[in-house]
C-alpha cells in the first residue's frame, strides 16, 4: 500500500472535502505547489485558483478562492493538509448555467457600483474573484477527465 495524506477542504458555510489522497497541487500566494506524503509542516495563504488532489489516478479539482493552508503532522503519523479557503467548488458543481448566474451577479454588482453611496467594495470583489475563477477553472478542465 502506498503512502497517502488527508485532504480537508473547509469554507465558512461546510466541509467540502474530506478524503485520503495521493497528492495534492494547489496555488498558493508564492506559487503552485504539490503536496506528497511526509511534506514539510507549512502555512501559507491561498489564492484563488484550482486545487487538484490525485487518488487511485484520478482527478479531483476543486475551484477555490483565497485563505489558507496548513500542511502538519497528524497524531497518526499521516501528514494532514487542511484548506480553509474563503469560497470552494467541486469542478461538477461548476456547470454553464452558475457561470451565467455569476456573470450576471456581477454585471448587476458593476451597475451598482455607479451608485458610490451604496457600494460594497469588499463584497463586490469577492464576488468577481469567484465568477472569474469558476470560469477560468471550467475552462481549463472542460476537455480533462476527473472524478464527478
Amino acid at each position: 500500500m502506498t503512502k497517502q495524506l488527508k485532504l480537508k477542504i473547509i469554507t465558512p458555510e461546510k466541509l467540502i472535502l474530506e478524503e485520503m489522497v495521493d497528492q495534492v497541487s494547489l496555488p498558493t500566494t508564492e506559487g503552485e505547489i504539490t503536496i506528497l506524503p511526509d511534506h514539510i509542516p507549512l502555512i501559507s495563504g491561498l489564492a484563488s485558483g484550482d486545487v487538484v488532489a490525485v487518488t487511485g489516478g484520478e482527478y479531483v479539482p476543486m475551484a477555490v478562492v483565497g485563505g489558507f493552508i496548513e500542511v502538519k503532522k497528524g497524531d497518526t503519523g499521516i501528514t494532514e493538509v487542511a484548506i480553509l479557503a474563503d469560497f470552494a467548488e467541486h469542478l461538477s458543481e461548476i456547470s454553464d448555467e452558475k457561470i451565467a448566474q455569476a456573470k450576471n451577479k456581477a454585471e448587476e454588482m458593476r451597475k451598482a457600483m455607479e451608485n458610490k453611496e451604496h457600494v460594497d467594495f469588499e463584497h463586490f470583489e469577492a464576488e468577481l474573484e469567484r465568477s472569474l475563477t469558476r470560469v477560468k477553472i471550467a475552462d481549463k478542465w472542460r476537455t480533462k477527465k476527473y472524478r464527478k
